[in-house]
């Protein structure tokens, strides 16, 4: 009884005589609706209930006398070949029936052999020709045979395999077949009391019995799974495999008589009962009982089973019973979900119910075992067992804000698009969840980083929940409420998410002002040439970026052509203009004008007022330089020109590249070290950064420390010129010689001296007497040592000795022109006044006593 409480089997009877008054039921088969009954006097008793009352009575044993029962019928799976046994006194005979024959036939090649099991080749078969068969013996010999409805007779009968290590009756056949290639593979089990073999391989049945004559046979032991072989061959193809052990049924082991085997159960013949177990849990399911036999009738002998239809049937002596089935798997889910096999569960559930009530036991076996993430996706998965606010309740009570966010994520992929409130909400929790986690994850690096902390994390997890995140918004963009969304980024402060969703959502004027605001012009430019973005952020933006990026500005106003209308543009393009910039940035502005006049034919009068204008402030550049050039004796006028040019190009270098210091002093390059650094610093703004100007800077102090060195080392020079020339001239003013007063001069042969020596030498001495009172004079004046007098105060001194020295080499000073030049001259000059007074006789006082004071000349 299942837990609906309806069964899942019924026994009911089927046709009451069935054995039509020819003894009773020994055997049964069925296929296709069509069921053969062999009788205990050698009779076959065909029912067809495809068609009403359609029934053939068979003898086997025409002619013959005595007992002779039908052994064992086998009927194929569409119901037209039919195969039985008999056993007679004198042995066994097999026959061969077929649905159109009047009578079956006897097959002389298998007379004595007792057949107990038959494997047909269901791939194969045909309604005219049973192709090839396998019959299994008694004594544990295995034929192949093949019958045609035309020829009335067998083929050809092959014996196969023959059971030597262990002779034992077989029991049953089964044969499976497989294309591989252009040829065909057989998959052949054979069992036995104790064994379970397996025979495989590729070509015709005689060909791959015939292989294992040298190898080593496949099987198992039954009951037991102890193969003889390597499970690795090709004989190892039984997958799955398992045993059922009917003792554990508690019935003290009586063995069953019969069973057979439903898609989801065994049915079980023990005793007078027909116990139905479940074939995964291997529990006692129902239990049916046969009534309304007869009363001679000695129980249910048997069971069997139409393959093509899915019928079970039941019989005893003299009446056949139909067991159906009503839904057999309609359980199985809970069977599998028992046994903790979800997929299989899943597989096997009939409505949503059942579902959730899997999910759930996935689930909180995932939330016992402290994996959250696992059970968040279950619980998202429920809609009927637990409420969306229980599921959340129980990852906020443990504080697993992220198994929350996987939780509602998944549980935004099974709503519908009907669900549109429902959605929104989610969706807008769990952005706040991603925020959250972002946020967190933000404090964790800053509380742990030995650097600045305002930096972003550059770990994998942050960079994988920012991109999941990015993911999200964009997925969510249709269903997420706009200004709830960018409040919830903005109070968080993730401007590039924001922005990335201002895009999303198609608000671009929000997203171009970012990325001027960052600099980045490009990307600014890439979100205005899209298809839907209105031209008049273009025109609205046109100032900004130009100043920018002018050279990409213009670029993108060219690739746009004539979607822009290049007199909108004039404002921004007059501010451009009217700021320093470099020259290049000039010419993209005239670039732009150009092409608007040239290619486009635009006659707007402002587009060419404005190109005139600035064809007329152009400069050339190269042609300054010439001129400056040309300036070759005039230092200073040809320092000034360049100074002029410098002053421009420095101007010039002011435009959107804002400070390019470094291509201003490459100029300096150019001037031939005609200008320094120092020169064009004042032409540079107040606020520039000393490392654009280190080399430069460096490279001249470097020459003045040249130039320094060398003038110090002229002036060391100079020193010791000036040292030599004193030396020397002090050497000269200390040389004298002694000559014969009538000595000769080398060069003229006159008389050097002129006089007498003697009065020469006094004048001599008189002049170095006024040279000394001289230099005392002109040292107590200035206060100074002798060692330390200036130059200056050594002049007259050097002065006078120069005139001693002419005067002695020249003439006499006596005699000569020069003492008849000194007769007009007073003794004492007036500037020697103070001299001359400081040595008048003064008159004594009266009381003062007169001495005498002799003089002697």
């Amino acid at each position: 009884m299942d837990a609906s409480g309806g069964q899942l089997f019924s026994v009911d009877p089927l046709e009451r005589h069935a054995a039509r008054g020819h003894g009773v039921v020994t055997s049964m088969a069925a296929g296709s609706d069509v069921i053969v009954l062999g009788t205990s006097r050698g009779w076959l008793v065909r029912h067809d209930f495809s068609f009403e009352d359609a029934h053939a009575d068979l003898d086997l044993g025409a002619g013959r006398s005595g007992d002779h029962a039908v052994h064992r019928v086998f009927l194929d799976p569409g119901g037209k070949h039919c195969i039985a046994t008999v056993v007679h006194p004198g042995g066994a005979e097999t026959f061969y029936h077929h649905a159109r024959w009047p009578r079956p036939k006897l097959l002389p090649r298998l007379r004595g052999l007792l057949v107990n099991a038959v494997a047909w080749n269901r791939q194969s078969i045909t309604e005219a020709s049973t192709k090839e068969v396998i019959l299994g013996t008694e004594t544990g010999q295995i034929f192949e045979m093949a019958v045609d409805e035309a020829d009335k007779r067998e083929k050809y009968v092959k014996p196969l395999f023959e059971l030597t290590e262990q002779r034992e009756g077989i029991k049953d056949l089964q044969m499976e077949t497989a294309v591989v290639g252009n040829a065909t593979r057989y998959y052949v089990m054979a069992v036995t009391p104790t064994r379970l073999y397996s025979f495989t391989g590729i070509g015709s049945l005689e060909t791959v019995f015939a292989s294992y004559s040298d190898r080593a046979i496949h099987f198992m032991e039954l009951p037991g799974e102890i193969p003889n072989s390597s499970s690795s061959g090709d004989e190892n193809f039984v997958e799955n495999k398992g045993f059922f052990d009917y003792s554990k049924l508690g019935d003290s082991g009586i063995k069953p008589r019969s069973f057979a085997l439903s898609e989801f159960h065994f049915l079980l013949l023990i005793g007078d009962k027909i116990k139905v177990v479940n074939r995964i849990s291997q529990r006692i399911v129902e239990e049916l009982v046969v009534d309304n036999m007869s009363e001679s009738s000695r129980g249910i002998i048997g069971l069997c089973s139409d393959a093509s239809t899915g019928l079970f049937y039941a019989y005893d002596e003299s009446s056949i019973f139909q067991v159906s089935t009503s839904d057999e798997g309609r359980d199985m889910w809970q069977v599998y979900l028992d046994m903790n096999d979800y997929a299989a569960a899943l597989s096997h559930c009939r409505n949503p119910f059942q579902r959730d009530q899997v999910y759930r036991v996935q689930a909180d076996a995932a939330f016992a075992a402290k994996e959250y993430y696992i059970a968040a996706s279950f619980y998202a998965k429920m809609n009927y067992v637990l409420s969306f606010e229980e599921i959340s309740l129980k990852f906020i009570s443990i504080g697993e804000q992220d198994a929350l966010r996987t939780f509602l994520l998944r549980r935004l992929d099974n709503l519908t698009k009907d669900d549109k409130m429902q959605i929104t909400m989610i969706s807008t929790w769990a952005t706040e969840l991603y925020l959250d986690k972002i946020n967190r994850l933000l404090l964790e690096d800053s509380t742990g980083a030995t650097t600045n902390a305002v930096a972003e994390p550059n770990n994998s997890e942050y960079r994988s929940i920012v991109n999941e995140f990015r993911a999200f918004l964009s997925d969510s963009k249709d269903v997420l409420d706009e200004a709830t969304t960018m409040r919830l980024l903005e109070s968080y402060g993730r401007v590039d998410e924001l922005v990335f969703f201002a895009a999303l959502k198609e608000q671009y004027e929000i997203v171009v002002h970012h990325y001027i605001q960052q600099g980045e012009a490009r990307k600014a430019l890439e979100v205005l040439q899209r298809r839907n973005v209105p031209v008049d952020l273009v025109y609205k933006f046109a100032p900004d970026l130009i100043m920018l990026d002018a050279y990409e500005t213009v670029e993108s106003w060219m690739m746009a052509r004539n979607k822009l209308n290049p007199g909108k543009l004039i404002p921004a393009m007059m501010r451009y203009v009217s700021e320093p910039h470099a020259k290049n940035e000039t010419h993209e502005v005239i670039k732009y004008l150009e092409f608007c006049v040239k290619d486009l034919d635009n006659e707007d009068p402002g587009v060419h007022n404005l190109l005139l204008s600035l064809y007329a402030k152009k400069v050339d550049l190269e042609l300054a330089k010439a001129e400056a050039d040309k300036v070759e004796d005039d230092e200073e006028l040809r320092k000034k020109l360049w100074l002029k040019v410098a002053k421009h190009v420095i101007e010039q270098e002011k435009g959107v590249k804002r400070e390019n210091i470094k291509k201003a002093i490459e100029f300096l390059s150019e001037t031939n070290n005609l200008l320094k650094i120092e020169d064009i610093l004042p032409f540079f703004p107040d606020f520039v950064l000393i490392d654009d100007f280190k080399e430069e800077i460096c490279k001249s102090l470097k020459d003045y420390n040249s130039q320094i060195e060398q003038l110090k080392q002229e002036m060391d020079d100079a020193t010791r010129g000036a040292d030599n020339i004193r030396s020397d001239i002090g050497a000269l003013a200390q040389r004298y010689t002694v000559i014969d007063r009538e000595q000769d001069c080398g060069v003229c042969r006159r008389k050097i001296l002129t006089v007498g020596g003697l009065h020469q030498a006094e004048r001599i001495l008189d002049l170095q007497k006024q040279l000394s009172l001289i230099d005392r004079k002109a040292a107590k004046d200035n206060g100074a040592s002798v060692n330390g007098e200036s130059i200056m105060s050594m002049a007259p001194v050097d002065k006078l000795r120069s005139q001693l020295d002419d005067a002695v080499a020249s003439e006499c000073p006596f005699c000569g022109d020069m003492m008849i030049k000194e007769i007009s001259q007073p003794f004492i000059l007036p500037e020697e006044s103070e001299e001359k007074a400081s040595w008048e006789i003064k008159p004594q006082p009266v009381a003062q006593k007169m001495l005498p004071m002799t003089m002697s000349i």
